[in-house]
């Protein structure tokens, strides 16, 4: 558990991003990850270092450019949106199963408007290059994404790979789709039904999420558990690209069991 105490204020500090590597796990369909050294200690005393990479990899927050034309990306929206006050929800789920506003419900009485919510499926502890955690993950639910706006949130995390189901992206049968070419019929063999039927429309989450300008964050981890079931204030700073559909970001609980700075105690 990475639950780090600043000696000074005695704000705590907690972890909840994967992290950005070499062999990344990356969403079937992209380009990886690729790192080198343009210069080296042995070689040059010095290092340093170049990156090729899609920025939808590791913990990332997409901006609405990313979904919707004319929308604002990363470096454009408000900082306030990246920094805040929210809840960890609790909402386990399993293999292809969907976060419903049935779900959500329970929590309605601990949010509150301009809230940065979290959600923990659980599914943040199978993060790995695996068909498993990208093809079988749950999704949230379009009336899901509805509830969440209609309580007036300023930002989604989930800890999964994509927001919405993966059979409802290009993973399946959508778009430049199926990356995942084994997906549509593993899904038909084992339910009895057509994914094309039970998720005709593409990304329709997420995209509702960022026509309403509440950027969303992908594959939330580190020790997500420490915090879930608490309200804690959230650091997720985005680079200030103006144009940036998506950036990788570290994304930080912090909580102050003293109350003395005025940001959430972490308490239940």
């Amino acid at each position: 558990m990475s639950v780090r105490t600043e000696p000074t204020t005695g704000l705590q500090f907690v972890e909840l991003s994967h992290p950005w590597e070499h062999n990344q796990p990356v969403l079937p369909g992209f380009d990886e990850l690729i790192l080198y050294r343009s210069v080296n200690h042995a070689k040059h005393g010095v290092m340093s270092q170049k990156f090729k990479t899609t920025f939808h990899t590791s913990t990332h927050v997409n901006a609405p450019i990313h979904l919707i034309q004319g929308g604002k990306g990363v470096g454009e929206l408000d900082l306030d949106r990246f920094w805040g006050t929210g809840i960890v929800l609790s909402i386990p789920k399993s293999k292809w199963q969907l976060i419903s506003v049935e779900d959500l419900e329970p929590s309605a009485k601990y949010l509150k408007e301009d809230d940065i919510v979290l959600i923990n499926t659980g599914w943040h502890q199978r993060y790995a290059d695996s068909q498993e955690y990208f093809g079988h993950s749950p999704g949230l639910s379009e009336e899901a994404a509805q509830w969440l706006v209609d309580k007036k949130v300023k930002m989604v995390g989930v800890d999964t790979p994509q927001v919405d189901h993966p059979l409802a992206t290009s993973l399946g049968e959508h778009r430049n789709g199926p990356t995942m070419k084994r997906l549509a019929p593993q899904y038909q063999q084992e339910t009895g039904r057509k994914a094309s039927e039970d998720y005709p429309d593409w990304i329709p989450a997420h995209k509702l999420l960022l026509k309403h300008g509440i950027p969303t964050i992908e594959n939330v981890g580190g020790d997500l558990n420490t915090v879930t079931g608490k309200r804690c204030t959230f650091h997720a700073m985005p680079w200030r690209w103006n144009e940036g559909d998506a950036c990788v970001v570290r994304l930080m609980a912090i909580s102050d069991p003293s109350g003395k700075y005025r940001i959430e105690t972490g308490d239940n």
